[in-house]
């Protein structure tokens, strides 16, 4: 059950993401998990640098979303994403 749930949340941040970024329609639900997976590692990993200890899910969504954005306009200037 724990898998089915990292997978899920993982999709909606990469669609979230995707939405802030305005890569939505180039992106379907497997992009959208990949990238919610690795952004949200990506932010949980700058966060603590930049100062940010979110202390809630809704912090650790942001910051998730936050790394899931941040992927993908790596991703756009590496020309995968337009």
């Amino acid at each position: 059950m724990d898998l089915i749930w990292f997978l899920v949340v993982g999709g909606v941040i990469g669609w979230l993401a995707s939405i802030l970024m305005g890569t939505n329609g180039q992106m379907g639900i497997l992009a959208n998990i990949l990238v919610g997976i690795v952004g949200s590692y990506l932010g949980s990993l700058l966060a603590p640098k930049l100062g940010i200890f979110p202390s809630d899910w809704i912090g650790s969504l942001l910051v998730g979303i936050g790394g899931a954005a941040l992927l993908i306009l790596l991703l756009k200037l590496l020309r995968i994403f337009r």
